[in-house]
């Protein structure tokens, strides 16, 4: 029996079968201030909050271009929830995470932005082809420390993975964002605990391999969410747009829109669970509200 993730939201994991699937990726795509972000942080609280994981889960922000989610102040407002920062040049140290997670210290914070201090587009349309190489370049550097974020973080508890901060493009192989998000995705998230330890422990694995056995996690266990703005803010505009093959969001275990629907002489807000695989699912137009709690299910 697949494991069900509660997304936090009042009234939506009815409408998905129970909640979300562990193991899987669930893409949350709509307009600039459609909620996506207290989506985002609702989901990370949600198995805290019910006791039934140890602690919440862990953002990796992949905005290049330096704006600010507002994730910090929106946990904080709704649910006291002091978030962390990790310094992106933080090397990995073996010892010094295995002594923390003896001693039940945490290594790694709670957020990560992989790309900090760009301020720009990273797409092949925005760069000369000197900058992209370079771009290239830093994204390898970049993959070891996200790759140190997240396994560290998995090892000590954590379940549940945001990612945010990638940006509208016409291509997705254009981007070096997306580029990250398929390695984080396929090569972190959904592989065994094992490899990860491998791709990040190098030459010092066999060294402390009967550590990292002893702390291994089961990546079945593990749940992400994409946020992704849309230039649509259309519910409407954002059904009918097909999904092209090798398309990011195609891939994605689930997919919720979020969007403004017409209803007389006012918008409101409504969700529409695209898809869901692996369960049943409402096919309705679900409105929505946002209040000082975060994001609701109006009956």
């Amino acid at each position: 029996m697949v494991k069900r993730l509660s997304t936090g939201i009042p009234g939506l994991d009815e409408k998905l079968g129970g909640g979300l699937l562990a193991g899987t990726t669930t893409a949350v795509v709509g307009g600039s201030g459609a909620g996506k972000t207290q989506f985002a942080l609702q989901f990370l609280n949600a198995g805290f909050a019910q006791a039934v994981e140890s602690r919440r889960g862990v953002i990796l922000d992949l905005t290049a271009r330096g704006d600010s989610q507002n994730h910090a102040e929106y946990a904080k407002a709704l649910f006291n929830w002091t978030i962390e920062e990790q310094n992106p040049d933080k090397t990995f140290n073996p010892a010094e995470f295995f002594q923390k997670l003896a001693s039940g210290e945490r290594y790694s914070a709670d957020y990560l932005q992989a790309f900090p201090y760009a301020g720009r587009r990273v797409t092949k349309r925005d760069l000369d082809e000197d900058e992209w190489r370079e771009w290239k370049y830093d994204l390898t550097r970049r993959l070891d420390a996200t790759i140190a974020f997240l396994y560290t973080n998995f090892a000590q508890g954590a379940r549940r993975l945001v990612v945010d901060g990638i940006e509208p493009v016409e291509h997705q192989g254009d981007s070096i964002q997306f580029e990250l998000l398929e390695y984080v995705d396929r090569q972190i998230v959904k592989k065994d605990s094992s490899w990860v330890a491998r791709d990040l422990f190098r030459q010092d694995f066999l060294k402390y391999q009967a550590q990292i056995e002893a702390n291994a996690y089961a990546s079945d266990d593990v749940a992400a969410v994409l946020s992704y703005t849309s230039r649509e803010s259309s519910l409407e505009a954002l059904i009918e747009k097909p999904l092209e093959e090798g398309d990011y969001f195609a891939q994605a275990n689930t997919v919720i829109y979020l969007g403004k629907i017409r209803d007389g002489l006012k918008f409101r807000r409504a969700l529409y669970i695209f898809k869901h695989r692996g369960s049943e699912c409402s096919d309705e137009i679900i409105p929505y509200e946002i209040d000082d709690s975060g994001l609701r299910i109006v009956q």
